[in-house]
């Protein structure tokens, strides 16, 4: 009988569909060419499903999400729903799926390719090469810590409040996933927070020492302070192998990483939850890129965020670690041939729009013996 691999699609707002269409073609090939066979449930989230439903993550959503062996997530988001309550806006539905799903482990590669060297703001010498992979607790720390909110005090003034707090056993489970990843990498991990001033984060630097120690010897573990982290990320950035940290930072210095790659447009992430007894886990894949409305329906978004996103759940959640190289491939093969979406545009290259550059990826992956 044939392996179930159930993938929840939900594409979104903006450009989400665009950009979800060319991986959903992917998934076709893999079918046609490679036998490799998905059961596939679309549904809304975000605006769509605000305007459909009247909430941006629906109960019925959530049940399909707690089915399926992975997700393929869009983006969500735009003007048209700007005004709704902090409780009601399309990005409270990532939020939700995180934390209905125990999505705790959030993996942001950020990986410059050979043609793309030149895209970066920094010089080529400092980012040729570049190959790194932040892992980001994601359901805890201060966007989920109580207690939270605006208050207004009796002598009139309004305070905000929101309470960064992390136990052992939310800093051990994050470990052991950068720990693990490391150990298939360069078995280096630099641990960062803000040890010198926040008592979170000395429970966080303790923590994650005794967990090296007692479970990951053969990795070599560094601390680096928050904001001197960010300052070796622009100045020797290649010093680094698999970065891991608390929410907070790591959503900072992953679009400080991410924007060393030239684009926004070309990072894929994962998001994580606990390995159960079944052997299944619950993951969430999806490009760091937004719903980005001004260009929405004009079909110039960037894909291969997208398509890189598929690759990492292919490896991640099917253990389909052929099919993901030869799709990270194909990425670079395309973009060897000079092929560019407005994004990542570059003198001498020729631009195409996103359905052009989802075909591109297609036609290499073709070039593959079958």
């Amino acid at each position: 009988m044939a392996e179930t691999r159930k993938i929840l699609i939900l594409a979104g707002d903006g450009i989400g569909p665009e950009v979800m269409r060319e991986a959903r073609r992917l998934l076709d090939w893999l079918d046609r060419k490679r036998g490799i066979r998905f059961e596939l449930e679309e549904d809304l989230v975000g605006g769509a499903s605000i305007d459909a439903r009247g909430t941006p993550l629906s109960e019925s959503t959530l049940e399909l999400a707690r089915a399926a062996d992975a997700i393929l997530f869009g983006a969500v988001g735009g003007p048209a729903w700007e005004k709704l309550g902090f409780d009601k806006r399309p990005e409270i539905a990532i939020l939700g799926l995180r934390r209905e799903l125990g999505l705790f482990a959030n993996l942001r590669p950020a990986v410059v390719y050979d043609p793309l060297v030149a895209a970066s703001t920094l010089k080529p010498d400092i980012v040729r090469g570049l190959d790194l992979m932040i892992v980001r607790e994601s359901t805890g720390g201060i966007y989920f810590g109580e207690p939270r909110g605006i208050t207004t005090l009796p002598d009139g003034q309004r305070r905000g409040v929101n309470t960064e707090i992390y136990t052992t056993s939310e800093i051990e489970r994050v470990g052991r996933v950068a720990f693990g990843l490391a150990q298939a990498r360069n078995k280096r991990v630099a641990s960062v927070e803000k040890s010198n001033v926040m008592e979170s984060g000395l429970l966080w630097r303790e923590t994650i020492t005794a967990l090296a120690r007692a479970e990951f010897p053969d990795v070599e573990l560094t601390h680096v302070l928050a904001d001197n982290c960010a300052m070796q990320l622009v100045r020797t950035p290649k010093q680094f192998d698999v970065i891991v940290t608390t929410n907070l930072f790591g959503d900072l210095l992953s679009d400080l990483a991410g924007q060393l790659t030239g684009s926004l447009g070309m990072l894929p992430s994962a998001t994580l939850g606990e390995v159960q007894a079944d052997g299944r886990r619950h993951a969430l894949y999806e490009p760091i890129h937004g719903s980005a409305p001004d260009i929405a329906g004009r079909g110039v978004a960037n894909p291969l965020a997208q398509i890189l996103s598929l690759a990492m759940l292919l490896r991640h959640s099917f253990g389909l670690t052929a099919e993901a190289g030869l799709i990270e491939t194909a990425v670079v093969r395309v973009l060897s041939n000079g092929l560019r979406t407005a994004d990542i545009m570059a003198p001498g290259a020729a631009r195409v729009g996103t359905g052009v550059m989802g075909e591109a990826v297609l036609r290499e992956l073709d070039k593959v013996p079958q």
